[in-house]
């Protein structure tokens, strides 16, 4: 039995519109792919070049969340790059999903219903399986993902509706609640939080008493009054509380800050102080925010509009109004605060009833693109770009005024000296330097390059529209058409158009506007036109109007086929085209058969008006002599043996219909005419077969075969060989073999048969039966179910139509607006990724095997062995197969350009290399740990003078970013942290706040400002006697010895009576700041002690604060080890850190990272560095060789002296042996 050799398909799912539930179920992972829900599914798109990737489905409801995992660890063959997912449904179920192979690694059921909120956790240190989740009402429960085990859960007395995690401190969680917000600080991964946390509440802005006036004023003037929005009390009934607040957020770029979103305006928070220290408000004709984005290398801002606009808001410059007294500032002015200027925005989308954006997310590597979902299943892929504005010299800008965006003056941690070539906008901090601080000097750069944002549309993916739909598949592959065969699906819709789907790469082929009203049925007249038909809704007398038109696919031109005819008649039921493609019939509710030429367009025969009414119909693949004489013969002899088969299961009985039938077809065949004709049957209600002959412009009428009584109505027919199948209202199938002269009834119980299509392929005769409840597949030989599937027991949609797109896969639209390609098996759809026909190539390494993966990039980061970089694997001797060096080649290919550029540059130094590749890869933990190193890697050689003079005055220009926080050098934190004090003071409303503002200002040594404040008490406060003398004692202090003495005692003896705060603003008084750090770490506030030292400390005194924190850090209790290797990178502790890095075995890190501190000549080269760099050397050389990569093992085998001889042997031995692959 021959088969059609077929094109291959793969298993795909084309989606649509989107559930409301779908709203908040999107995801950018650092792997640099975007997941989203759609209904049950999940869908992987690759943002660079816009495509469907990966469709995963085991989900029974709407999915409500999904999250990448992040990729904050090593990497190494033990820990893999992989592509993990986990998404959530709305009874509670969270799947745990690879994404590459599309199977399920973990499933979690303990709750049922949605799943409000969850998050993986960004320290992944101890265990990088850990995932937070949010189950109504008010459970918070830690799971380990990769078991499915449940590791504590923690009930709190209010709904939870989200959370967001602290990423500057492990230990803090906020949750949003229905009535506030849920401070908690003891977050910890090995045990649920003691405490219930701290409730506080906040009042709507729009409760507060600037909107009861009347708006004279700017809004802007309005919200400047709005002073405090945080309390401890709940606010009273009549006031708003937080239920209209649609968002809360950490700031990822500058610590204890928080972003609270509401409609009309984002509040900046200081959690200091709980206080607002910014808004940003939205003009009165404004579209309202949906979401906000904060971002991490710069302090912006991605909102979402509801109107589909996004909009990227940057803070502004501080200009040194700031440093002023309050009391100097002019009282019209607005109090300061921090202003985020409107910086770029792009096109808003129509939005209508059905239509609306629904999420954005942006890029969490590079931060310059956003992605926008929207209702119908479309993604719009937004790109900032840079325009350059050309040099500039610094001037001065006012505080109320926007001031410009400049590049930034280091690429990748490296200054770019006097290079004037463009770097590509890699990331936004490669894009925008950081704005000035209060009090900086302007940099001694005399011209910098001014630059404007802008948003580009760089991909869009459309989904199917609104169901229903109907689906037709082009006719099948077979060796005549083989040349020229695509495999289209044709998809008829609501709203009139078609569709056309190229089944290979699942991408839209062409998009027809046909109809005015919902397309009902599809017949294909060729491989390159189709003819479709739709039916406008009924009027009164049940009459319609009926659109008929013939379409040619590569020109798109459509005609109505049936003319002028069709308005005010009874509705189409079906078309059916002959299978010589020469005649149409069309069936009409109540109106008789139209016989139709597809050929000459003309009208055959119209039926008489008694003519029986049409309940199925089917044409006969007999439609030439030959065939029929063929057939004919085998008939004849068939009957002169008079063997009938017998079945022991069902008693096949030699039937009059099949003989009659028999007749009517011999009959026609005795003619003298040699023109092709064809014939087609038909039923009408009573279950009466009725064969017809249509030959040139002549319709004959033939037998009538009496209704069989075992079946009720026929609704469906199928007619393939030998073979007829009908199928009638009550789910009866009968199997007609009109060669053996039998025929077999079976009961599906399945109610009416809706639809029966046999598949292509000469000899498969394997039958595809539709009910109103799913489908089967059948075997019709064997008269054996294949295949089945039922909505409501293994699929949760309900199924509008089927078809057959190939010899071994079927096609099936759903009501959840989704077309599923699938196996015979109807199993799900989730697929392989590296098994899908991309139209374009797609840079992802997660898809290769793990030992590939790293070995690219490890090729990527170092060639050391070649004279120049080179980007072609083949010509080195990497021991692999050609299969796997195809693959890498592959993913070599699809670096962008510019990328690709940047790589071969001879000038690019190793450091910016590593932090480019870490990006590449989407390498959290990498990119972090170079950025660092890369930075104070330079300015340490820099400061040893290894680095000539004018390159020192870029580098103070462009310190490391404020989101480093504790990472950053010590002159810029302390600035950064008098700015902050400065602007809660100029925001205080409270005597608490007054009093915290005072007591951080002479922890900074800003004496006099505090003096001022502690001044300010009133006679009626209770604290007014004691800050009276509280300040008279920081103007007395003086250096005599026995006043520091006196005061060192009374700090000792407040610190061992508890108050710990009070006592070590006394030592900071009298300059005994690193004594306080001490008592602050002996009491475990290592942050706090970490904080002091960098503002007031020198550096000597502060890198010994911080060795300590170092060692805390390292202990296995906390064990935050790359937490640890940073603050040392920041000390310039490098030869500790390459030893740190050795000990954790991440020996690729250690040898690049010696590498560079060798090329920086940052590390002195003494016996004990020499033999670390021997075995880290030697290491690395054991892990190349394991990844195939013969030259590299051999080069640092050779760099590693005396521990890497027996290595250099085996190498040496190999290359030998092994010829290259």
């Amino acid at each position: 039995m021959q088969y059609t050799v077929n094109i291959k398909l793969s298993a795909r799912t084309l989606t649509g519109t989107l559930s409301g539930q779908n709203r908040g179920a999107v995801d950018w992972g650092w792997q640099g792919l975007i997941a989203h829900g759609c209904h049950s599914l999940v869908l992987i798109i690759d943002p660079c070049t816009s495509q469907t990737i990966q469709v995963l489905e085991r989900h029974k409801a709407n999915v409500v969340k999904v999250k990448w995992a992040r990729e904050n660890y090593h990497h190494s063959i033990g820990s893999p790059y992989s592509l993990r997912l986990a998404s959530a449904d709305t009874v509670g179920k969270i799947i745990v999903w690879d994404v590459a192979t599309g199977a399920a690694r973990c499933e979690i059921q303990e709750y049922t219903k949605p799943i409000q909120d969850m998050e993986w956790l960004w320290n992944q240190d101890a265990s990088r399986d850990l995932l937070l989740a949010v189950h109504p009402p008010n459970y918070i429960v830690l799971w380990n993902a990769d078991t499915g085990t449940k590791l504590w859960r923690k009930s709190y007395a209010e709904n939870i509706l989200s959370f967001s995690f602290d990423p500057f401190e492990l230990s803090n969680l906020a949750l949003l609640t229905s009535e506030g917000i849920v401070f908690v600080s003891d977050f910890s991964p090995s045990k649920a939080p003691s405490s219930s946390g701290k409730k506080v509440y906040i009042s709507s802005p729009h409760s507060s008493p600037a909107h009861a006036k009347p708006a004279a004023t700017s809004a802007k003037k309005a919200l400047n009054k709005v002073k405090i929005l945080i309390t401890n009390e709940k606010p009273n009934a009549e006031s708003v509380t937080l239920n209209d607040c649609l968002q809360l957020s950490y700031l990822p770029s500058k610590r204890n800050h928080m972003l609270l979103l509401y409609p009309r305006e984002i509040l900046i928070l200081d959690l200091e102080v709980n206080q607002t220290v910014g808004i940003v408000a939205i003009e009165r004709t404004g579209a309202p925010f949906l979401q906000v984005i904060p971002c991490r290398q710069r302090d912006a801002l991605f909102c979402l509009h509801e109107n589909g606009c996004i909009t990227l808001r940057i803070r502004r410059s501080n200009s040194n109004s700031l440093a002023l007294s309050s009391e100097e500032q002019d009282p019209d002015q607005p109090v300061q605060e921090l202003t985020y200027d409107l910086r770029c925005q792009c096109d808003a989308i129509r939005v209508t009833k059905t239509v609306r954006p629904f999420n954005m997310v942006c890029c969490p590597i590079n931060e310059n693109s956003a992605a926008l979902i929207v209702s119908d299943g479309r993604v719009m892929l937004w790109e900032l770009k840079t325009n350059l504005l050309g040099p500039k010299p610094y001037c001065s800008y006012s505080g109320s005024t926007v001031s410009p965006l400049y590049c930034p003056v280091s690429f990748c941690g490296i200054p770019m000296g006097t290079q004037k070539k463009k770097f590509p906008d890699l990331s936004l901090d490669n894009m925008i330097g950081q704005s000035m601080a209060v009090g900086e000097e302007q940099p001694n750069v005399p011209y910098q390059q001014e630059v404007q944002l802008k948003f580009l549309l760089t991909g869009l993916l459309s989904g199917l529209p609104l169901p229903p739909f109907v689906i037709r598949m082009c006719p099948p592959l077979t060796t005549k058409n083989i040349k020229n065969y695509q495999p289209l699906l044709a998809v008829g819709t609501s709203n009139g158009s078609v569709l056309v789907y190229h089944l290979t790469s699942g991408l839209i082929h062409k998009e027809l506007s046909i109809h005015s009203c919902e397309v009902k049925g599809i017949e294909w007249a060729s491989l390159a036109s189709f003819l479709s038909f739709a039916t406008s809704t009924p009027n009164n007398l049940g009459l319609v109007r009926n659109e008929l038109q013939l379409v040619d696919l590569p020109t798109g031109r459509s005609i109505a086929f049936r003319g002028e005819r069709g308005n005010d008649e009874s509705p189409i039921e079906m078309i059916k085209i002959s299978h010589l493609k020469q005649f149409l019939a069309v069936v009409f509710k109540d109106k008789p058969l139209e016989l139709w030429d597809i050929r000459t367009c003309t009208l055959l025969r119209e039926m008489t008006k008694n003519f029986p009414a049409v309940t199925a119909l089917e044409w006969s693949p007999t439609h030439n002599l030959r065939s029929l004489r063929r057939k004919q013969l085998a008939v004849r002899e068939a009957m002169a043996r008079q063997t009938v088969g017998s079945d022991a299961e069902a008693s096949n009985i030699e039937s009059p219909m099949i003989s009659l039938l028999q007749e009517a077809e011999s009959k026609a065949e005795i003619s003298h005419n040699i023109s092709a004709r064809e014939h087609f049957i038909f039923t009408d209600n009573d279950g009466q077969v009725f064969h017809l002959t249509v030959e040139g412009n002549l319709v004959k009428d033939g037998a009538r075969i009496p209704p069989d009584g075992s079946m009720g109505t026929i609704t469906s027919l199928a007619w393939k060989a030998d073979y007829l199948i009908l199928g009638d209202v009550d789910g009866n199938v009968n199997f007609w073999d009109l060669k053996a002269r039998v025929s077999r009834g079976i009961p599906t119980h399945r109610g009416c048969v809706k639809k029966i299509r046999f598949a292509p392929g000469k000899g498969n005769l394997k039958l595809l039966i539709m009910f109103n409840d799913g489908a089967e597949v059948w075997e019709t030989i064997e008269v054996q179910m294949v295949s089945s599937i039922r909505t409501g027991r293994n699929i949760n949609y309900k199924i509008l139509d089927i078809d057959w797109c190939s010899s071994d896969k079927v096609v099936l639209a759903s009501d959840d607006g989704c077309i599923r390609v699938l196996e015979v098996a109807m199993k799900s759809a989730s697929y392989r990724i590296d098994e899908q026909n991309l139209t374009d190539l797609l840079w992802c390494p997660y898809l290769l095997l793990p030992r590939s993966c790293l070995a690219l990039k490890a090729f990527l980061l170092h060639q050391p062995w070649n004279g120049q970089h080179s980007l072609d694997i083949m010509n080195i001797r990497y021991l692999e197969s050609e299969e796997v060096k195809l693959l890498m080649v592959e993913q070599l290919n699809s670096i962008l350009n510019d990328i690709q550029c940047l790589l071969l540059d001879p000038e690019f130094q190793l450091v910016q290399r590593c932090s480019l590749v870490a990006r590449l890869f989407g390498d959290e933990s990498e990119l972090q740990f170079w950025t660092v190193a890369a930075h104070y890697l330079y300015s340490f050689s820099k400061e040893k003078e290894l680095i000539p003079s004018n390159a020192v005055q870029e580098n103070q220009a462009s310190p490391l970013d404020i989101c480093y926080d504790i990472l950053c050098e010590n002159s810029y934190f302390q600035r950064s942290q008098i700015e902050r004090v400065n602007l809660q003071e100029a925001k205080r409303t409270t005597y608490d706040h007054t009093k915290k503002c005072a007591d951080q200002l002479l922890l900074l040594g800003q004496t006099d400002r505090a003096v001022q404040l502690l001044l300010e008490t009133s006679a009626e406060n209770p604290s007014y006697y004691c800050d009276s003398l509280k300040a008279c004692l920081v103007t007395t202090i003086t250096s005599s010895g026995p006043s520091q003495s006196t005061i060192k005692l009374v700090a000792t003896n407040m610190i061992a009576n508890g108050k710990l705060a009070e006592g070590v603003q006394l030592l900071c008084l009298i300059d005994k700041t690193a004594d306080a750090c001490r008592y602050l770490q002996t009491y475990g506030e290592w942050n706090r002690a970490a904080w002091l030292a960098k503002v007031r400390l020198n550096a000597e005194e502060c890198a010994e604060v911080l060795k300590r924190w170092v060692d805390h850090l390292c202990s296995p209790q906390v064990n935050q080890k790359s937490k640890a290797i940073l603050v040392l990178l920041s000390l310039g502790c490098f030869s500790k850190v390459a030893e740190m890095l050795y000990s954790m075995r991440y020996f690729d890190r250690a040898a690049l990272f010696l590498e560079a501190c060798l090329n920086y000549g940052v590390m002195e080269i003494n016996e004990k560095t020499k033999k670390l760099c021997h075995a880290v050397y030697a290491d690395y050389a054991r892990y190349l060789k394991m990844l195939n990569l013969q030259e590299g093992a051999v080069l640092f085998a050779t760099k590693a002296g005396d521990a890497g001889a027996e290595l250099l042997k085996d190498l040496q031995h190999s290359k030998e042996d092994k010829p290259i692959s």
